[in-house]
């Protein structure tokens, strides 16, 4: 079992950032891949971003390649999600998740461990 609790999100304007935090507890999370998903209104949940819990490999949808950046704290058991050149598309309620770590290069939402979410608005 893994436990998951997201810190952060909030409403700016486009062009901003902002940083996403995900506590994570529960056994063994080596054996993980940690992953953000979001949610916008009237669509499908969507695969963001993920990375290996031991590896520290990371892996990118398309339409955050380049802006987004996903990083561990083994420490802290936290994960973390840095947006930059936020866009009004990026409008989303975003997930924290967790699956096995043989999972990582995949960009499917498809995750056993959700977080509660947390609202992003970004304006024009």
């Amino acid at each position: 079992q893994v436990q998951l609790v997201e810190s952060g999100g909030g409403v700016l304007q486009a062009g901003g950032s902002l940083r996403l935090s995900c506590a994570a507890s529960g056994r063994t999370l080596s054996a993980y891949a940690m992953g953000w998903c979001r949610q916008a209104p009237g669509k499908e949940r969507e695969f963001v971003a993920a990375i290996g819990w031991s590896t520290g490999n990371t892996v990118y949808a398309d339409s955050v390649k380049g802006r987004f950046t996903i990083s561990r704290d083994n420490a802290k058991n936290s994960v973390y999600l840095q947006m930059d050149s936020l866009k009004p598309e990026d409008t989303a309620v975003y997930y924290c998740a967790a699956r096995s770590r043989g999972l990582l290069y995949s960009k499917s939402a498809e995750f056993s461990y959700w977080g509660q979410g947390k609202q992003v608005t970004v304006s024009s």
